[in-house]
């Protein structure tokens, strides 16, 4: 049966430093993205054995925590490949033009993102997706790993806003914290996604070893 493996990252922790220190990296790819690889195989495990043993009365349970599980090592996976010790700046070509005609202006999307991702009420993310259905960029809280949004939506660029990904180096203030976000933005991969998504496509962000 196929697994899922955590990624190993393309930086080491402390790279990301000083906007987000080497001591939260360990803590939140080794430990708290980890849990989610390994509660989503087991989960696998259970539902396997329900089917060999045909009894389905825990099915409702296992199928929300396996759906926690993957979503919450889907969006880990897309958030460590959206950062970059090189990133910031801002995107250009048609990325760029997509943001603008969405969302006014550059400055208005960060804005809309920041107060999205300050705004999730617990636990929860902002999102920077694409709306096939209306053919344009949207800005999507997400709440705990659950997306409020069409099911077709694409994730293109994700904010984490749990409190395991700020608290140790932030404490409260979580703006900060998003601010400093912004500095690290590898744009080069939010425009390969942007472009899959809009040719009708995904850019896994996550890997599962069949082996």
């Amino acid at each position: 049966m196929p697994v899922y493996q955590l990624p190993d990252l393309t930086y080491d922790y402390g790279d990301l430093e000083p906007a987000i220190s080497g001591e939260i990296m360990a803590l939140h790819h080794g430990a708290h993205h980890a849990a989610y690889v390994k509660g989503a195989n087991a989960t696998l495990e259970r539902l396997g054995e329900m089917r060999q043993a045909r009894d389905f009365s825990q099915l409702p349970g296992l199928e929300r925590t396996l759906a926690f599980h993957v979503a919450g090592h889907s969006l880990h996976s897309l958030f460590w490949n959206n950062l970059s010790p090189n990133g910031g700046d801002r995107p250009g070509g048609e990325l760029a033009a997509a943001i603008d005609e969405s969302f006014g202006d550059f400055d208005a999307f960060q804005a809309e993102l920041t107060a999205a991702t300050a705004s999730v009420q617990g636990s929860g993310w902002g999102a920077l997706a694409w709306d096939p259905l209306g053919a344009r960029l949207v800005v999507n809280q997400i709440h705990d790993h659950h997306i409020t949004v069409v099911p077709t939506s694409t994730p293109l660029l994700v904010f984490d806003a749990w409190e395991h990904a700020f608290y140790l180096q932030y404490r409260n203030v979580k703006t900060d914290y998003i601010d400093r976000l912004w500095s690290l933005i590898d744009w080069a991969d939010v425009t390969e996604r942007f472009d899959a998504a809009r040719a009708g496509g995904a850019a896994t962000p996550f890997t599962v070893d069949v082996g």
